[in-house]
């Protein structure tokens, strides 16, 4: 059965979303790596600074046990990745991965040049680089530190928000830090992850943050049923209609469709949406917090 012409236009634009979504995602994420490396060669790990996160545990580890920095970011970030395997989605943890063992191999190999020994500096913008490599990764749809996926996971299962479990990992680290190191390292910790976590949230605008999405598409019941069964999330649709008419005519009737979803999972939700209508029009807005409703994930079947 040979295709019409627009059909074969749809399918072209499907394809040319696909292809734009997947460079910008890739050249995102490895901006994240070259930018997450460079913070920790160039500024922490040759003056024996820390971080929060899998990367602070990293940092410490290091210092006992002799371990390259290398092989313990992937050690460490592999039970994280397991766990966005079965609580978030397939393709974000195999995506994850693939971004660890780049960032491993970054730091192993690249020579990066030390910049500077002042402490100030590099509590600061050791941060800084940091901080914008793992906000860049998540941006590309991976996380290159396996603590957002933690507090996610907890922010599901507890009364506690994503933000409150970060805090309470990181106090745990900077704890850990004053007895392997000294207390003035952990407090140069406490101002790196300051920088680094603002860092963070000026990038992807507050990854701890659920996400209003509201689709206006003529093809409302697939994107619905795409958003159940590919997400596991629940939606609402409104009843409205189309506003831009001319004066006398008729309003087109539509459903609108609205969820509520995580920053991780925003990437999976547009390309889902752009593969199934490439001309829907799509709202995002950031919200702080939830209650009642269905709103936690549901399980996948």
């Amino acid at each position: 059965m040979k295709q019409s012409a627009t059909e074969k236009i749809i399918i072209r634009k499907k394809t040319n979303s696909e292809l734009i979504n997947f460079l910008k995602d890739n050249t995102l994420l490895l901006m994240g790596i070259m930018s997450a490396g460079f913070g920790l060669k160039g500024f922490l790990l040759p003056n024996s600074f820390i971080d929060g996160g899998v990367t602070g545990i990293s940092l410490i580890l290091t210092e006992p046990t002799s371990i390259p920095l290398s092989i313990l970011l992937v050690l460490i970030n592999i039970p994280f990745i397991i766990l966005a395997y079965s609580t978030i989605n397939k393709p974000f943890a195999f995506r994850s991965l693939i971004a660890i063992l780049l960032l491993a191999l970054t730091v192993h190999f690249i020579p990066f040049p030390i910049i500077t020994h002042d402490k100030l500096l590099i509590a600061v913008f050791g941060g800084f680089f940091l901080g914008l490599g793992i906000g860049l990764a998540i941006r590309g749809g991976s996380v290159i530190d396996g603590t957002e996926v933690l507090a996610v996971y907890l922010g599901r299962k507890t009364s506690l928000t994503i933000g409150d479990v970060i805090m309470i990992f990181n106090v745990i680290i900077f704890l850990a830090a004053a007895y392997v190191f000294s207390i003035e390292i952990a407090l140069y910790a406490m101002l790196t992850y300051l920088s680094a976590s603002k860092t963070v949230d000026f990038v992807v605008s507050g990854i701890e943050e659920y996400v209003g999405v509201t689709i206006i598409s003529e093809k409302n019941e697939e994107i619905r049923l795409a958003i159940i069964e590919k997400l596991g999330r629940g939606c609402t649709l409104y009843y409205g209609k189309k506003g831009y008419a001319k004066r006398g005519e008729t309003l087109k009737k539509t459903d609108i469709v609205y969820t509520l979803i995580t920053r991780l999972e925003l990437t999976k939700l547009k390309s889902e949406v752009e593969n199934i209508d490439p001309d829907a029009f799509i709202v995002m807005h950031s919200i702080k917090d939830v209650k009642g409703g269905v709103i936690k994930k549901r399980p996948m079947h």
